[in-house]
């Protein structure tokens, strides 16, 4: 629903939401354009698309997912054990903010994933995070290359000492409007792992 601006920025959501989730990843023809038309086998897709900015950004943006999932072995190294998935919140009914993380092996980098189902930016949102450091924002779905607004974090923010969702350090961010953020964690101590505090 909504104008053009806010119904692409919830497609850019929800494929976060996907790529974020254990699981293979599947887009139909047409997908990655953002395509209205259902497709037809009678045409081609709708390349046409790619011509208008929005467009031409969840292209941009469904590429990147891509690069992300292939560099980032947390979202794959362990799709079927879960141990590579923790829910951080998924009861803030209040902002309508979901939080997770996605965990490999001891030598991957942990990922944290912030999901915003609603059209306010989250300042200052705070989160746990199971590794103290800098984490580096691999994706926003909210950047001005993908058609976003611009929202964001600046490329990195570093943990601050103090409890939050069972870990000993968090972190406090802006959150995008209708947006996802993917996080990319310093290495965790040796067998800390995503421990709780």
């Amino acid at each position: 629903p909504g104008d053009h601006w806010r119904r692409l920025a919830q497609l850019r959501l929800l494929y976060a939401y996907m790529w974020a989730l254990p699981g293979k990843k599947l887009l139909f023809m047409g997908a990655e354009l953002g395509q209205p038309a259902e497709w037809d086998h009678d045409r081609g897709l709708d390349w046409q698309l790619a011509d208008d900015p929005g467009h031409a950004g969840l292209l941009r943006y469904v590429a990147d997912l891509n690069r992300l999932y292939r560099e980032q072995p947390a979202l794959w190294r362990r799709d079927t054990d879960p141990a590579g998935f923790q829910w951080v919140d998924c009861h803030d009914v209040d902002n309508s903010v979901f939080s997770l993380l996605r965990l490999g092996d001891e030598a991957d980098l942990p990922l944290l994933v912030l999901l915003n189902f609603t059209p306010l930016p989250r300042e200052r949102y705070r989160v746990g995070v199971p590794a103290a450091g800098t984490w580096r924002e691999a994706l926003n779905s909210d950047a001005a290359d993908y058609g976003g607004a611009g929202w964001g974090n600046y490329g990195s923010v570093d943990s601050l000492p103090e409890p939050s969702h069972g870990f000993a350090q968090c972190l406090e961010l802006t959150v995008p409007p209708l947006g996802a953020l993917v996080l990319v964690g310093p290495a965790a101590p040796a067998g800390g792992g995503a421990e709780r505090a």
